[in-house]
């Protein structure tokens, strides 16, 4: 009896062992990646507050380019109004109150949009188009060793003055002589270039002024040679 039961334990003993060496060792838990931590952090958005976007609102209502009410709200309309703007002051027509445009408006900028750099792209290229143009990059067809186009003919406030007197004088223009363009002024341009045998564009160019009697700059005299000369590089050859 005494022989079965050392029997017995001597088996439970060699069991106990071989199941003990089967127990695989704990598998240990991988250190958490940092893949996270390696990737580059996104440089900050340059973002207009409300009361920016109402002075610019204001601004351009003022000189007859925006016909909306002035929110502080983005619109269509206020997109399109932002674009020309840009367009005729060598910025890229984004259609967004960026960092270039706000300072090339006269408008502050606030501690924290003073520390986001301006945008390269956002300033137009030296062919007066702009690197992009509603987010899409524009190549010029022209070589590099080709003319390059002149940035658009602009008047100034006093030549815009003087051409609403010449208009009034007319019986054409029946808002006030104060440099400010407008719908009103468009139509009464557009009524005298066909009086005068030009083109009806309605913008303020140098053939109207010169038509009216108004002196042109000598910078502005330089940009009509200019155009004069990219235009004939352009006109096909026979």
């Amino acid at each position: 009896m005494v022989r079965k039961i050392f029997l017995l334990l001597s088996a439970m003993f060699v069991f106990a062992s071989l199941a003990g060496a089967q127990t695989p060792p704990p598998t240990p838990t991988p250190a958490p990646t940092t893949a996270a931590a390696d990737k580059p952090a996104k440089p900050p958005q340059f973002r207009s507050t409300k009361d920016q976007v109402k002075e610019a609102q204001t601004m351009l209502k003022s000189k007859g380019k925006f016909s909306g009410e002035v929110t502080g709200v983005s619109s269509a309309e206020w997109k399109t109004a932002v674009k020309a703007y840009q367009g005729d002051n060598g910025l890229t027509k984004t259609g967004s109150l960026n960092r270039a445009t706000l300072e090339k408006m006269g408008i502050a900028l606030t501690d924290k949009q003073k520390d986001i750099p301006v945008n390269p792209d956002h300033i137009a290229s030296s062919d007066g188009k702009g690197a992009k143009t509603d987010g899409a990059a524009k190549t010029d067809a022209k070589s590099s060793d080709g003319p390059k186009r002149p940035a658009p003919f602009s008047a100034n406030k006093d030549q815009i003055t003087a051409l609403q007197k010449v208009l009034k004088d007319g019986k054409m223009f029946t808002g006030e002589a104060n440099g400010e363009r407008s719908d009103a002024l468009k139509d009464a341009v557009k009524a005298y270039q066909k009086a005068n045998g030009l083109k009806e564009t309605g913008g303020i160019n140098a053939a109207t002024l010169e038509k009216a009697g108004i002196a042109l700059t000598d910078k502005q005299k330089e940009q009509v040679a200019a155009q004069a000369a990219y235009d004939a590089a352009k006109a096909p050859k026979n």
